[in-house]
């Protein structure tokens, strides 16, 4: 069954992590799980955290640089099939490194994810725009 566009995005708000997909200007995709919050302005905001990383340089940064077309995908799976659902938002992202919106939105993720507590909340944030939401669920 089709979620309609109000149902696709309170299942996504309420989920713990989405997956953030990213294509730089070479179309080569690349796929991450993010934590997130959604703003008052109905915009995704993605942290990026301290927790060790191989590289400072992150490629779905690089790609949002590229290409700031987006989706992000969240879902749900039980062994009893009547109960999948997945929630999917297209946007367009830009990386805050500082200001109000980028304060604003790590005061919001730390409020999430107390996991983020006592960490410094300097990073960057992805924040997307959101043009569609969309979803499906089997009931």
């Amino acid at each position: 069954m089709r979620l309609d566009p109000a149902q696709a995005r309170g299942r996504f708000a309420a989920a713990p992590v989405l997956r953030l997909a990213t294509a730089g200007a070479d179309g080569r995709p690349h796929l991450v799980p993010c934590t997130f919050v959604i703003d008052d302005a109905d915009r995704v905001a993605i942290g990026i955290d301290n927790k060790p990383k191989a590289s400072a340089r992150l490629r779905r940064l690089t790609n949002i640089g590229e290409n700031p077309r987006v989706s992000m995908l969240v879902d749900h799976y039980a062994d009893d099939w009547t109960q999948l659902w997945w929630a999917r938002a297209d946007g367009t992202a830009v990386v805050q490194r500082a200001g109000d919106d980028h304060a604003a939105h790590w005061r919001l993720l730390v409020a999430k994810y107390p996991q983020y507590a006592g960490q410094a909340q300097g990073g960057p944030v992805i924040a997307v725009t959101v043009d569609s939401w969309s979803g499906w669920s089997f009931a």
